[in-house]
């Protein structure tokens, strides 16, 4: 009697009589292993690539950011010329508090708390605080174009050194400075400028 040929999972190959359930069962739980080894591989890479990617991310940052400026520190110096043709320098700003606010146009959140920050400015320009965003943008294009959306009402300016020297990589970032150069409050989100709580904090620092 002629063989007959048989495939079942795996691939696995078999010719003359058919195979006892023992041998199929074997096939399976050798297909079953080998497709648990499989999954186990490509979740374990996928978690070396992660591992990797977030220590890559910290090394370059690290390296481009030796210093990252928290509340308590003595804020980096700077002196920036401003698009209203104002130099604004630190620490003499000529103010009581000065709000350092890093941003870029292409940042949404930067775009949505600027209103605030607009009214912000308008509330307290008169008491002291002065108000300085600056960008981080290469394109001046962008730039202009943010400004003519937003009609910021604080001082502007475009400048790629002093977010390095505060350790701003992500944005937006605020700071809030006093006459003596110092980091009172740190704020390394967007915020409602006009929230009780900045308010209370503000006026508690003048």
């Amino acid at each position: 009697m002629g063989g007959r040929e048989f495939y079942f999972a795996g691939n696995d190959h078999f010719s003359g009589e058919q195979p006892t359930r023992a041998a199929v069962l074997e096939i399976q739980f050798d297909y079953s292993i080998s497709t648990m080894k499989s999954a186990k591989i490509d979740k374990l890479l996928r978690g070396a690539i992660l591992v990797l990617t977030v220590a890559f991310v910290y090394v370059i940052s690290s390296a481009i950011h030796e210093r990252v400026v928290v509340a308590g520190d003595s804020a980096p110096e700077f002196s920036i010329s401003t698009d209203s043709g104002r130099t604004v320098s630190l620490p003499n700003f000529g103010g009581k508090l000065l709000v350092l606010n890093f941003w870029a146009s292409w940042c949404q959140p930067c775009a949505e708390e600027t209103p605030s920050l607009n009214r912000f400015t308008q509330e307290y320009r008169d008491k002291g605080v002065v108000v300085l965003g600056i960008s981080v943008d290469k394109d001046p294009k962008a730039y202009s174009a943010f400004l003519q959306r937003f009609q910021p009402a604080f001082l502007t300016a475009r400048e790629s050194k002093t977010h390095e020297d505060y350790g701003t990589f992500m944005y937006p970032e605020t700071y809030i400075i006093d006459t003596s150069g110092k980091v009172l409050r740190k704020y390394v989100e967007p915020i409602d400028f006009m929230s009780p709580d900045n308010l209370s904090f503000i006026n508690s620092s003048l």
